[in-house]
């Protein structure tokens, strides 16, 4: 069994408020649940206005098979969404 884990570090430059920034983490949250079935969530940034980081998690028995849908989930995010900048990800397996 392997863990995958993924950290995205976002920005959300035409946030101006905590409430602007959550509507756009909770909208990211919910696509990448949906189209993925994969674990994510936001870890930190929560007090930061433009910033925030988010750690998806999977589960697989093959260790490319977890990278690369990992690394389907960062294209998704950064070619859907162009009301954030994807500023840094890191791929780790456990």
């Amino acid at each position: 069994m392997v863990i995958g884990l993924c950290t995205i570090d976002i920005q959300v430059p035409e946030s101006f408020s905590l409430k602007d920034k959550r509507r756009v983490v909770r909208s990211v949250v919910a696509r990448v649940r949906n189209e993925f079935n994969v674990s994510i969530a936001e870890v930190d940034h929560q007090d930061h206005w433009q910033l925030a980081t988010l750690a998806v998690a999977c589960v697989s028995t093959d260790v490319a098979q977890a990278h690369r849908l990992l690394e389907h989930v960062v294209n998704f995010v950064e070619r859907e969404r162009l009301d954030l900048l994807l500023l840094d990800y890191q791929i780790e397996m456990l």
